[in-house]
């Protein structure tokens, strides 16, 4: 049997309002032993706090501030029509999961060193997304979750790199994240349980990785 025997993947889409009551109603329905949330500690606080960098720190920190700032700002401009901020799916699940007492993990590595790989990328790709981010008031907004796929597919193809480094390599990162989880559950139970909730982008690919691997019992 392989890890994903083990694991519910809930893939979310970080400014839909669906998304919160999905990951909500499969964590009472499943009732998991741990739940896994794709944030690092320093995100999971920016995220309690309410904590937004604003343009003045990100010119103060140079590229990796602006290279932040670039992705915050494309991610708050999809959300405003949804009345719904990034992350929050990402709140409900660790608020949820604390109040009745199961207990959390955060398998998402550190932004910094998301972004200091980023920082890497070939200038096309970073010319493209600053590009991009001025133009996004001329744009219109339509993220749905049957559109994510294109969105996707469209991001991929336009940044190759930031793909890699945004998506293939922390669904690495996560997936054996999750097997440490499930292997710590099952040296204590004979079974385990555990919710991942990631972006959407992820899922597949982190659900691919662990139907690879099989827990040494």
């Amino acid at each position: 049997m392989s890890y994903l025997r083990y694991v519910k993947v809930v893939g979310t889409v970080h400014v839909l309002p669906e998304s919160i009551s999905e990951v909500r109603e499969v964590i009472l329905r499943e009732n998991p032993d741990a739940v896994a949330i794709e944030l690092d500690y320093g995100r999971l606080v920016a995220l309690l706090r309410g904590e937004k960098l604003r343009l003045t720190q990100a010119l103060k920190l140079g590229r990796i501030g602006m290279l932040g700032y670039a992705l915050q700002e494309i991610e708050k401009f999809l959300s405003k029509d949804f009345g719904t901020l990034p992350g929050e799916e990402m709140i409900e699940a660790y608020e949820l999961a604390r109040s009745i007492g199961i207990p959390v993990y955060l398998i998402d590595q550190p932004v910094e060193v998301t972004l200091k790989k980023l920082l890497s990328a070939p200038r096309i790709e970073k010319l493209r997304l600053v590009t991009e981010v001025l133009a996004l008031p001329l744009l219109g907004r339509d993220v749905k979750i049957e559109s994510y796929t294109i969105l996707e597919q469209e991001f991929m193809r336009k940044y190759p790199y930031f793909y890699k480094v945004l998506v293939e390599e922390r669904n690495e990162i996560m997936a054996k994240n999750i097997m440490m989880i499930v292997d710590s559950l099952l040296v204590k139970k004979r079974k385990a349980k555990v919710v991942a909730v990631v972006g959407l982008g992820h899922k597949k690919g982190i659900e691919r990785l662990l139907s690879r691997y099989t827990p040494k019992r």
